[in-house]
């Protein structure tokens, strides 16, 4: 294991030494190099191109080599983003390809490190993403301790330079102070016990299943018999409003029914009164049982 690795290292070491020794590109040049690639396919033509600004995928990585990814992850992914700049680079816009580029790099980067700095995911809109990578500096531009607790002034402070909520920032913070921990990590230095043999069960018990279960299938056959009692019309407008996740509108069901959305309004009343009388018939007072269906 150790010689892999420090077969890894030399190569990353070559790898970064070849790359700042390659030779820069004045404009003109860099400009014939982009237009062979995006017109004629030249691949020598986008070796040169993306040889030359490997030093720029390096330099842009290792600003962000504080997240506790490996190095040469960050320049893997960097120099993704330098070939998505090649493939959408315009040479006549008369802008610098290191110019275009580092925008990709970065963009590419800062997407990896936000899906494995965490298990978590950590930021998902562009304010959260702006929060993570700018929380730091500006904690240290403050003189803060970095901890999960902010003083209000700092989090006012952080909160109005990002533009985003004093609660995100909040809850960046303590995202950002705290490491992800396995539940399967011992508690202790001796024993076999887990973190995970801390966390409570709140799901219902076995016995508890059963008895909601049971209530559920005696509440289905009163109100199936206390439907028995309504009108065809009452029964539609009951099935169709409360019944259902999305009830119909009183309006909708009056043009089915060829009366007015009020006069559907009270028959729905009615048949609800005859439901609560029909099912204290047949279960009891409603005020006496919890098992009485709401409708």
């Amino acid at each position: 294991m150790v010689a892999n690795e420090a077969h890894t290292q030399n190569a990353d070491r070559r790898f970064i030494k070849h790359a700042m020794t390659a030779p820069l590109l004045d404009r003109e040049h860099e400009q014939e190099l982009a237009a062979r690639w995006r017109d004629d396919g030249d691949e020598d033509a986008l070796h040169e191109l993306t040889t030359a600004y490997m030093r720029l995928v390096i330099s842009m990585a290792a600003r962000f080599r504080n997240y506790g990814l490996p190095m040469s992850d960050l320049v893997q992914e960097g120099n993704v983003g330098l070939m998505m700049a090649a493939a959408r680079f315009e040479p006549e816009r008369e802008v610098r390809f290191s110019t275009y580029a580092a925008w990709w790099i970065r963009s590419c980067i800062q997407d990896f490190i936000l899906r494995n700095w965490s298990i978590v995911r950590t930021g998902t809109t562009a304010a959260q993403k702006s929060l993570f990578f700018n929380l730091r500096r500006l904690r240290a531009l403050l003189g803060d301790s970095g901890d999960a607790h902010m003083s209000p002034e700092n989090r006012a402070f952080v909160a109005k330079t990002l533009s985003v909520h004093e609660q995100d920032v909040d809850r960046m913070a303590s995202r950002l102070s705290a490491a992800d921990r396995s539940l399967n990590a011992p508690i202790g230095e001796t024993g076999d016990a887990e973190w995970q043999d801390l966390l409570p069960d709140e799901s219902e018990q076995p016995e508890e299943e059963a008895m909601a279960e049971r209530d559920r299938k005696r509440r289905h056959v009163w109100l199936h018999e206390a439907l028995e009692d309504l009108t065809d019309r009452e029964l539609t407008i009951i099935r169709e409003r409360r019944l259902v996740e999305d009830g119909v509108t009183l309006e909708t069901l009056g043009r089915k029914l060829g009366v007015s959305k009020e006069r559907v309004r009270q028959i729905e009343h009615q048949a609800l009164r005859k439901l609560r009388c029909s099912l204290t018939r047949i279960v009891g007072d409603p005020e006496d049982s919890g098992l009485i269906p709401s409708i």
